[in-house]
C-alpha cells in the first residue's frame, strides 16, 4: 500500500511570542512567508506579492487580508486568495499547526500561485514616434507647454511665465506644429508617496499612484511628455530662488520615468527636446534653470542652444503690477521665446530625421549604474 509523503515542518518560534504581532515575516526553507495571527488562529502565505514582488510580511493585516506595503494589494491571510473580485489572483498558502507551544509551518505550500491577468494601463501601451503603431516621422511636430504657475481659479491673476508660454505656443502653431497647453493648477494629483524609498522595485512605470488611483490626473502629463510631444516647454515663476512648488510636485512624480533607467535600463523618452521659460520678480534665473536642465537631462532629453528664456527685475523691484506690464509690452521677450521655439523645433526635427546608428540607448549617467562591481 502506497503511503502519502508526510509534510516537512519548520519551527518558526514560540506561539506565545508570535501571537504578539498580527503580521510578521518569517523564514521557512529558502523563502519568506507572511505569518498572521487573527483571533488566536495562525495563517501563513507567501511573503512575495503578485504585483511586483513586495514583501507581504512587512505589510499590515486588515481584517482577514494581508495588505502589501508597496502598493496595497490584498491577499487572504489563510487561503492566499486576492480580495473580493480578485480571488483568482492568489499567492501560495501553507499549512500551520501549533504543537507543544511551538508554531510549525509546512515547508511546501498547499496551493499554487496564480496571477490574474490585469488589463495593461494605457500609459504602458505608448508607441513612440517612428515605431510600429506610433506617429509617422514625417508627421507635424508636437509641442506641449506646461505651466507650473499656481493661482486661485476664482480670483485669477496675470502670470508672466504663462503669458510668455502662450506666445511660445502661438509661434509653434504658426510654424505648423500641433500644440497643447497643460496647466498643473487645473489638475488634481497626489504628491509622490515615496515608493522608491521602500524599494527601488516599488517605483513602477506607469507610476504606482497612477495605477492605483483612477482620479489622479498626472496621467495627462505622463501621456503628453512620454508619449505625445516631441518638444515640451516648461514655464515656471521664481519662488524664493526656486521653481514653483507645483513644478517640484510634478518633478517628484516624474522621477518614476528616471527610475526606469536606474532599475531596468529602460529609457522611456527618446528624441525629446525640452526648453524653459523662467520669470520672477527676484533674481536666480540661472539657479532655477540649472535644476530644470539637470532633471530633464536625467530623463534623457536634449536641449537646443540657449535652452531657456529668463526674466527678472531683481531684489528691490517689488512693484509686481509694473513687472507684469513690462513683460506684456516687451517685444524683446516675445522675440526671445519665438527664437527658443525655433531652436527647439529645429533640434527636434534633426533628432527625428537623423536618430543615429545606435539601436540601443546607452545606459544613463552615474545614477543609472550599479555601485557594486560585478564579477566577470
Amino acid at each position: 500500500m502506497k503511503h502519502e509523503a508526510q509534510p516537512e515542518w519548520c519551527d518558526v518560534g514560540a506561539a506565545s511570542e508570535l501571537k504578539r504581532l498580527p503580521l510578521q515575516e518569517v523564514k521557512v526553507g529558502r523563502g519568506k512567508l507572511a505569518l498572521t495571527c487573527r483571533d488566536g488562529v495562525f495563517g501563513a502565505i507567501s511573503g512575495v506579492c503578485n504585483h511586483v514582488g513586495g514583501p507581504l510580511g512587512k505589510g499590515r493585516l486588515e481584517g482577514d487580508y494581508v495588505v502589501c506595503p508597496w502598493h496595497a494589494w490584498k491577499f487572504h491571510c489563510r487561503t492566499g486568495e486576492g480580495e473580493p473580485g480578485y480571488e483568482a489572483d492568489r499567492v501560495p498558502a501553507h499549512e500551520v499547526k501549533v504543537e507543544n507551544g511551538r508554531v510549525l509551518v509546512a515547508v511546501e505550500a498547499r496551493s499554487t500561485r496564480n496571477r490574474l491577468p490585469h488589463a495593461p494601463h494605457p500609459l504602458s501601451q505608448i508607441k513612440p514616434r517612428g515605431t510600429p503603431g506610433g506617429l509617422a516621422n514625417d508627421a507635424p511636430l508636437r509641442v506641449v507647454g506646461i505651466s507650473t504657475t499656481q493661482m486661485n481659479a476664482e480670483n485669477p491673476r496675470e502670470s508672466t511665465s504663462e503669458f510668455l508660454l502662450a506666445a511660445a505656443l502661438e509661434h509653434a502653431a504658426s510654424k505648423g506644429a500641433e500644440t497643447r497647453t497643460i496647466r498643473l493648477r487645473e489638475l488634481s494629483f497626489r504628491a509622490c508617496e515615496g515608493y522608491y524609498s521602500k524599494s527601488s522595485r516599488a517605483c513602477t512605470w506607469p507610476c504606482s499612484i497612477t495605477q492605483m488611483d483612477a482620479n489622479d490626473q498626472l496621467d495627462r502629463v505622463y501621456e503628453a511628455i512620454v508619449g505625445w510631444a516631441d518638444v515640451f516647454v516648461i514655464a515656471t515663476p521664481i519662488r524664493w530662488g526656486n521653481a514653483s512648488s507645483l513644478y517640484y510636485k510634478m518633478a517628484e512624480r516624474m522621477n518614476c520615468v528616471q527610475n526606469q533607467i536606474t532599475i531596468a535600463n529602460r529609457v522611456l523618452m527618446r528624441n525629446k527636446v525640452a526648453s524653459f521659460i523662467i520669470t520672477g520678480g527676484q533674481d536666480n534665473v540661472q539657479g532655477v534653470a540649472g535644476q530644470l536642465l539637470t532633471f530633464f537631462g536625467e530623463l534623457g532629453c536634449a536641449f537646443p542652444p540657449f535652452p531657456f528664456v529668463g526674466h527678472s527685475r531683481g531684489w528691490d523691484a517689488e512693484d509686481m503690477e509694473n513687472n507684469v506690464a513690462h513683460v506684456e509690452r516687451s517685444e524683446s521677450l516675445r522675440e526671445g521665446v519665438r527664437g527658443l521655439v525655433d531652436r527647439s523645433l529645429e533640434l527636434s526635427r534633426r533628432l527625428i530625421d537623423h536618430p543615429g546608428s545606435q539601436t540601443e540607448m546607452p545606459r544613463g549617467g552615474r545614477k543609472a549604474h550599479s555601485l557594486t562591481p560585478r564579477e566577470t
